[in-house]
């Protein structure tokens, strides 16, 4: 007889392992009711869909505009000199950049296509910052007659700069880029020129003689959702210090620092715990962090400080509405009453991960792009008096990956419920893709309480537009 010793296992019936075990057996775990989202800015979630389709994209423009007073509160009350450029790549749309420019915001574009944006919108050539590592020729001659600031990435960039300034005949304000380590990881150091090894200080100094060229700002921007506003007060020392070396060389002091964006939303990554507010800094933390550097100089010594805000601004501002199309998972038999029993829920939590209750929604990961990292909230439309159990929210394409929520907690839906899936404002509209659906229309809810299309749902004329046929397949 085998006298092995054979531990207790707990066997996959009883739910997800350790720390969930006790959460999928307890069907309150997680609270008697869900909570349920019935309108935005006064306006009826259900109404919108009526009026506009689904699904929906939804602006604030109360949302934003009272972001950017926090924003510009937080700097200028501790930093009168800070200067604010809207990040276009995080959110283009027209109605988007008009909201920020009327608050005083300038542009920060990243190509040409960008740059030709916002000059479309109506900023001035001299109220466009122009980044990124990529600037054609005409783009960059056409920014440097129109009076932007050019912000340097590389070496060929800044021979190619030099080209152009000397054919221009007038001195050009110029911008570079640099890299550092922020003491965070990961270290950006795909842009611009490195500060540890004396590359920045060697591309700043040839810059520096060049009579067509003035060295008017140095930038770093240290990443994305940047959660340790210490690793700005660490950038703004290091820029200082080659600030200060170059004006011990040339006897000039450069005028302005930018310490680029990379602030925030209250978005979740993957795996953090809420709520938002617990993990993710004020701003005025931030704020603080990079402006107590700057007040150590002496008044005449203090640059212009400029950002290049974007996710902060936009991001919670946005709203994707969608429709609940397929309930998967459970058979139909167990529905009651409008909703699966207490039992069939029960039931469906207790076999395995794969056994989940799903719910197939209109809208697909082609137009949420930063699914990948973030777990947007999602509420239903209606209260629905039932407990809220582990669910997962699948998209509408033909693809196995396309995963709104792979967990989400949600009470018993139906077919036609409206979904809010919330904060989607930055990144969504600029990265989604025209894969199998239509994109969607989005609205902006102005601060009258108005609903306005800012941009129309899609129809096949604006997708097969473009397309040519060759006249051998015409025949």
């Amino acid at each position: 007889m085998d006298r092995s010793y054979i531990p207790p296992v707990i066997s996959g019936e009883l739910g997800r392992n350790a720390p969930h075990v006790a959460e999928d057996r307890n069907f309150y775990a997680r609270g008697p009711r869900a909570p349920s989202l019935f309108q935005i800015d006064g306006l009826p979630v259900v109404g919108l869909i009526e009026e506009f389709g689904s699904p929906l994209f939804v602006f604030s423009e109360y949302d934003i505009r009272t972001k950017a007073k926090r924003i510009r509160e937080a700097f200028r009350s501790r930093y009168q000199k800070t200067s604010f450029a809207w990040s276009l790549k995080t959110n283009y749309l027209g109605a988007i950049c008009k909201i920020l420019q009327s608050e005083g915001w300038i542009a920060e574009v990243v190509s040409q296509f960008e740059y030709e944006k916002a000059r479309q919108i109506g900023f001035e050539g001299n109220e466009i910052v122009f980044n990124g590592p990529y600037k054609p020729r005409a783009a960059m001659k056409t920014a440097i007659e129109e009076g932007a600031l050019i912000q340097i990435d590389n070496w060929d960039e800044l021979s190619l700069a030099e080209e152009l300034v000397a054919q221009h005949g007038k001195v050009v304000d110029i911008g570079l880029r640099v890299w550092l380590d922020p003491e965070i990881k990961p270290v950006w150091s795909k842009f611009g020129f490195a500060l540890e090894n004396g590359e920045a200080e060697r591309a700043a100094a040839r810059i520096l003689e060049n009579p067509n060229l003035q060295l008017h700002t140095l930038h770093c921007h240290i990443g994305t959702y940047i959660l340790a506003p210490n690793a700005y007060a660490v950038t703004a020392k290091k820029l200082l210090h080659l600030r200060d070396a170059l004006r011990a060389r040339y006897h000039y002091l450069v005028p302005c620092l930018n310490l680029g964006g990379g602030f925030p939303s209250h978005s979740l990554l993957h795996g953090f715990a809420g709520p938002a507010e617990q993990v993710v800094p004020p701003i005025e933390a931030f704020a603080t962090a990079i402006t107590d550097v700057l007040r150590e100089l002496p008044p005449g010594e203090q640059p212009l400080l400029r950002l290049e805000t974007g996710r902060y601004l936009v991001d919670e501002a946005g709203y994707l509405l969608s429709t609940v199309i397929a309930v998967k998972g459970v058979n139909r038999p167990a529905l009651t009453d409008g909703g699966l029993s207490a039992r069939a829920y029960k039931e469906r939590m207790i076999l395995n991960e794969d056994s989940r209750i799903g719910y197939v929604v209109d809208a697909g990961i082609n137009l949420l792009y930063t699914s990948a990292w973030y777990q947007f909230e999602i509420l239903p439309a209606r209260t629905i008096d039932a407990p809220p159990v582990t669910s997962r929210i699948y998209g509408s394409l033909c693809m196995a990956i396309d995963v709104i929520r792979d967990h989400v907690d949600l009470p018993p839906l139906e077919t036609g419920d409206i979904l809010t899936i919330h904060p989607v404002g930055a990144y969504n509209v600029t990265q989604w893709m025209q894969f199998i659906q239509y994109r969607p229309a989005l609205v902006l809810i102005s601060n009258d309480g108005k609903a306005d299309i800012i941009r129309a749902r899609e129809t096949l004329e604006d997708i097969s537009g473009p397309e040519r046929m060759p006249e051998h397949l015409t025949r």
